[in-house]
């Protein structure tokens, strides 16, 4: 469920948030309302994912991780982050997880879209999600190259003929170790572009 952070505020003004110590631009979100908030829904086989910038990068292997866990929290911060001690506070309890992930590095406004994205990346890992169980085996970032992650190869689908641009005859030739060896070629190159 989503829970409104406001609701744990204290004041007439249902403030979640207050000026930096030490000065600096923007509002830190308060530790007291988070703690309140998380405490009122967690338990013992729970991971508290905070969403920041200088957490962990986010990646399939992390999704595969998140799959066999029971509850999960997201801690959506807004302005300049949450107090850093309510990480501290939830890491020093050994009774569950804490994780700091990030999605990129890039600032959003904050937690929500990338709550979504990891949703998303860990729901269509849930046997039976995906209509076809074989489309996971074939995945992006599954694929490697001596140790190396790649990206999926480029797909084609009908008409054979679009604009002037062709399928690649190799697709059409029904060879499939042809296929297969011009397919981690072409993964392999298009990984080595993304670099």
């Amino acid at each position: 469920g989503v829970h409104d952070l406001r609701e744990q505020a204290t004041n007439n003004h249902k403030q979640v948030d207050d000026t930096p110590y030490g000065g600096g631009a923007g509002m830190v979100m308060m530790p007291e309302v988070w703690g309140k908030a998380i405490d009122s829904i967690i338990t013992e086989d729970s991971e508290l994912i905070i969403l920041t910038p200088a957490g962990k990068k986010f990646d399939q292997e992390l999704a595969s991780q998140l799959l066999h866990s029971e509850n999960l929290i997201f801690a959506c911060g807004r302005y300049e982050g949450i107090d850093h001690r309510v990480t501290e506070h939830y890491q020093s309890r050994s009774n569950f997880r804490v994780h700091e992930i990030s999605i990129g590095d890039y600032v959003l406004n904050g937690g929500e879209v990338a709550t979504l994205v990891i949703l998303e990346a860990v729901i269509r890992l849930i046997p039976g999600v995906l209509g076809n169980p074989e489309s996971l085996a074939e995945e992006s970032h599954t694929l490697e190259s001596d140790g190396e992650k790649i990206v999926e190869y480029p797909n084609y689908t009908k008409p054979a003929s679009w604009r002037g641009l062709e399928v690649p005859e190799i697709l059409l030739s029904g060879n499939h170790a042809a296929i297969k060896a011009f397919r981690t070629e072409q993964a392999i190159k298009r990984s080595q572009k993304r670099e």
